[in-house]
């Protein structure tokens, strides 16, 4: 693996690399991960990423430098990845399901005595405008949608049955000035997500809102073929889901219930009762 230019730091010289199953998420960031809607935007992202060091997974953070470069650019992200609210198995089928968003941070590190006693804390170069590190490109994603996806992978053979994007495409894309005239396919969302499945059903909530054909703005719950990925239902919530969704019988009857929230949306937990029939 690359050494560190870290002063003081001293790294692995080898590290594991699964090789099967294959990722179900970007690991890494590349060239080609860039965003690619025209070839204005994608030009712009490469000026962006020049400015940071990129590379495979386990590249090595790096001071961070006004002159360059600002970071590492990680992915997947501090954040995940999948995170905390995990993925679901079937025990028949032996098919596991994961929700997974793409979302790239900077490993930037400081040497700042006024903030911390170590060497080193994370943090940005000084001097260096917000705008001219911003992972963004004109509000857009530096990284190349599907930004949040589910995969299906069966644990007996290791190989990937399919992978969809999750999570309708947000307004300020949908809108963006720079796509006008561009066919976006469904990019995925950004959230905690967890899945639920059932005897031939996937159901998972969405993070985020957009504005529905109807000019309501929520988020879908959605159900997806467990088999093939493809969706076979949605019902509209007020607004995105904020963890895993669970389902109970209650007289008879059926409810999936799940926590949401967002912006000027206190949390609380919704529950949708399966029709009788």
């Amino acid at each position: 693996m690359p050494a560190s230019d870290v002063p003081g730091e001293l790294l692995a010289r080898t590290q594991p690399f699964p090789t099967w199953p294959a990722p179900y998420d970007n690991q890494g960031v590349e060239i080609d991960d860039l965003i690619d809607f025209t070839p204005e935007l994608r030009a712009e992202a490469v000026e962006r990423v020049s400015r940071f060091r990129i590379g495979p997974i386990f590249t090595p953070p790096v001071v961070a430098d006004p002159e360059g470069p600002y970071g590492t650019l990680m992915l997947p992200s501090a954040g995940g990845g999948a995170s905390w609210p995990g993925g679901s198995v079937d025990p028949e089928t032996g098919i596991f399901y994961q929700y997974s968003f793409t979302q790239v941070t900077s490993l930037g590190l400081v040497n700042d005595p006024e903030r911390s006693d170590m060497n080193f804390i994370r943090g940005n170069p000084a001097g260096v405008p917000t705008r001219e590190r911003a992972l963004t490109i004109r509000g857009l994603p530096l990284i190349k949608p599907p930004w949040g996806r589910i995969t299906a992978i069966d644990l007996k053979t290791g190989d990937t049955l399919w992978q969809i994007a999750h999570g309708e495409t947000p307004d300020n894309v949908r809108n963006h000035p720079a796509l006008a005239g561009l066919d976006i396919p469904r990019t995925g969302r950004i959230g905690r997500v967890g899945t639920l499945i059932t005897k031939t059903l996937l159901i998972a909530a969405e993070p985020g809102t957009f504005t529905t054909p109807s000019g309501d703005v929520g988020a879908m719950l959605r159900a997806y073929d467990k088999a093939t990925g493809g969706e076979v239902g949605a019902v509209y919530m007020p607004t995105g889901v904020s963890g895993s969704p669970m389902t109970y019988m209650h007289g008879g009857q059926q409810y999936v219930v799940m926590p949401i929230s967002g912006p000027g949306f206190p949390g609380e937990l919704i529950a949708y009762r399966l029709p009788e029939e």
